[in-house]
């Protein structure tokens, strides 16, 4: 069964960090590009952050670019989102998805499909 998980979502104050984590199973991990996505009550999915688990190249919204960092450990098959210096715009469910095709610019254009999407984790920031 293919499962991408989102955890490590909370309630965190503003300026204060975070660390997601999306664990994959029931594909090969490292053929794949895997981002991070949100979407806040009312707005348009967001594409953050995305990685290619088998170079580990990244690329990056301009929203989170300097404040989130992304990486990934093949042998967990996780990968990770840092997130520090949280606004309360940040609010948000915070999603990961994975696309075999998709290079990490197309993937967090949401210009394709995605192979998979996890659940969610819900992240508020209070002011």
């Amino acid at each position: 069964e293919v499962q991408l998980v989102e955890s490590g979502g909370g309630l965190v104050q503003a300026g204060g960090s975070l660390r997601l984590s999306c664990a994959a199973s029931g594909f090969t991990f490292d053929d794949y590009a895997i981002g991070w996505f949100r979407q806040a009550p009312g707005k348009e999915r967001e594409g953050l952050s995305c990685i290619s688990v088998s170079d580990g190249s990244t690329y990056y919204a301009d929203s989170v670019k300097g404040r989130f960092t992304i990486s990934r450990d093949n042998a967990k098959n996780t990968v990770y989102l840092q997130m520090h210096s949280l606004k309360p715009e940040d609010t948000a469910v915070y999603y990961c998805a994975a696309d075999l095709w998709a290079t990490v610019q197309e993937l967090c254009a949401m210009n394709l499909g995605y192979d998979y999407w996890g659940q969610g984790t819900q992240v508020t920031v209070s002011s």
